[in-house]
């Protein structure tokens, strides 16, 4: 057990971020989430991806929402560049785990840099799912599955619940790695990460994130409480 009495020292050390091929688990170097379909879910589950397709699960996967998840607090994520405009939630990281619990937002995470109020002073962390075989996610805006990279150019201008911001590059990371990426988790004045993962063009599982970084433009006080 770390030791550490720097805060964000010790969210890299326990965090870690699951952002699988769609569906929130515990297994970080397991894709557990199969293909969207129209029928034949488990019973008792009803999610929905962008389009409206019931997520299919695959064989013994079972969701796990973070506790006090939300998947709308009034704000949005906007990139406007490729099209996402989704509504913008919050969820906390528990027990080592960020799990996005649904498909068709974005997540600011509470408990893992700093909040948007305080945007100036560190890093604002957003995740989000996308989904394979026909699935459609707020992840897939930002990954470009064919030639395996972000489609989000550097430059393009990221609205997260009024708070802008320019995009500064991007990098994949294994899975398996990103916890303990110095890089993802440095709390940084002025910074906003994206995390998502990013799918293979044959429909296996995602083995990837892709994280999208970029630098506050304007910090105005959020739209929403946050």
């Amino acid at each position: 057990m770390s030791t550490s009495t720097d805060p964000q020292r010790s969210n890299r050390g326990r965090v870690i971020l699951i952002v699988l091929a769609g569906l929130a688990a515990i297994f970080i170097a397991i894709g557990v989430i199969g293909f969207v379909s129209q029928s034949s879910a488990p019973r008792g589950y009803t999610a929905k991806d962008m389009r409206g397709n019931t997520v299919q699960l695959d064989p013994g996967a079972t969701p796990e929402p973070s506790a006090s998840a939300r998947p709308d607090d009034g704000g949005r994520l906007i990139v406007a560049s490729v099209g996402l405009n989704v509504p913008l939630g919050s969820l906390s990281a528990v027990n080592g785990s960020i799990v996005p619990p649904g498909f068709t937002s974005a997540y600011w995470v509470r408990n893992v840099g700093v909040p948007l109020s305080a945007a100036k002073s560190g890093t604002v962390y957003v995740v989000m799912h996308a989904l394979r075989n026909g699935g459609m996610g707020p992840g897939n805006y930002l990954t470009d599955i064919e030639r395996q990279r972000s489609k989000v150019a550097e430059g393009a201008a990221v609205d997260v619940d009024g708070v802008k911001y320019t995009v500064t590059g991007s990098q994949l990371i294994r899975k398996n790695k990103i916890a303990q990426s110095a890089s993802v988790w440095k709390n940084t004045p002025g910074r906003l990460v994206l995390i998502t993962c990013l799918e293979h063009p044959d429909g296996s599982p995602s083995t990837d994130n892709l994280v999208v970084t970029a630098e506050l433009a304007s910090a105005p006080t959020p739209q929403t409480a946050r």
